[in-house]
């Protein structure tokens, strides 16, 4: 069970004055001993990146060779204030990590320390800006993609869970949260069949996976549609990537307030945590890595997705 962990976080981050500093405090009162907080400043404002790492018995801060799993929450902000006032729906993604963080710290306290480490990030705004988007508006960020994923990307993640809203949309529509297939250097590849089955125990419904286009793998900025900036991380990393879409079944802004289901962000954070479970100690794969070779052997590197491209 996680409601109670983020039904606590939600509390603190519904605050316009939230802050990392805050963030950081709480978590590691909680006893999360490896908690960070820096400060970024953009032509919009500035944000507050905030990154646990989570040791576990045989990962690399451990000096051992389990993998590690990295979660991102992935946002354009907690608040649109003064525009809007309250907690918005995009704030969800922030609040789904940083709740899987305290409830894994708090599993490892009782005795249930993971395989291998397991890395948080995300960033606190409670004052981000919005933009025209359709067929809702989106949440905008104070500083740009290119700095969140520098952020919020470390070369010690093995595969990454993108957590983001992804109400704003007629892709996918459910209740709930769905995923989508496993990105890896400009490949969207098979939807993992692990993920599959961690997401059908923990919710006890079928599966749900959303579509996802050439696209949406590509930067931001460079003039083409994206769903939203749910796959921006797969950008910055050779780690296999896949998004965990927070849904609804009628399109929500991601700037609308009142928007957040608790019980939807809880399915969420019991989600991550079973991946990171078994994908710590090798129980979970984002891909086949066979397949995936015969793929560039094939049809050669797609990392030129990952780019800005060229302009004709």
């Amino acid at each position: 069970m996680a409601l109670k962990q983020v039904m606590d976080v939600y509390e603190i981050m519904d605050d316009i004055s939230v802050n990392g500093k805050v963030i950081i405090e709480y978590a590691k009162k909680i006893g999360i001993k490896n908690a960070f907080c820096r400060t970024i400043q953009g032509d919009k404002g500035s944000t507050d990146f905030v990154k646990f790492v989570l040791p576990g018995k045989h990962g690399k801060t451990n000096g051992g060779k389990a993998p590690t799993l990295g979660i991102v929450g992935r946002l354009g902000g907690l608040g649109a204030r003064p525009e809007r006032i309250g907690f918005v729906s995009d704030g969800d993604g922030a609040l789904s990590a940083v709740s899987a963080a305290i409830k894994l710290s708090l599993m490892a306290q009782k005795g249930d320390q993971l395989e291998g480490d397991v890395i948080v990030t995300t960033h606190i705004c409670p004052t981000a800006p919005t933009r025209p988007h359709e067929p809702v508006p989106f949440m905008d960020s104070p500083v740009s993609i290119a700095a969140m994923n520098e952020a919020e990307i470390d070369i010690e993640m093995d595969a990454v869970l993108s957590i983001d809203t992804t109400k704003g949309n007629r892709i996918i529509n459910k209740r709930g949260f769905a995923i989508s297939p496993t990105v890896k250097d400009g490949y969207i590849l098979h939807i993992s069949e692990d993920l599959l089955s961690i997401m059908q125990t923990t919710t006890g419904e079928l599966p749900a996976v959303f579509a996802i286009t050439t696209q949406d793998i590509t930067p931001y900025g460079n003039g083409l549609y994206h769903l939203n900036s749910i796959l921006q991380p797969s950008v910055a990393t050779s780690a296999p990537t896949v998004g965990v879409a927070i849904t609804t079944v009628s399109p929500v802004s991601g700037c609308a307030t009142g928007a957040s289901h608790e019980v939807d962000v809880a399915e969420v954070v019991r989600f991550v945590v079973e991946v990171a479970k078994e994908y710590t100690q090798g129980a979970c794969s984002f891909f086949d890595k066979e397949e995936f070779s015969q793929m560039e052997e094939r049809y050669g590197s797609m990392k030129h997705l990952q780019t800005a491209g060229k302009l004709s």
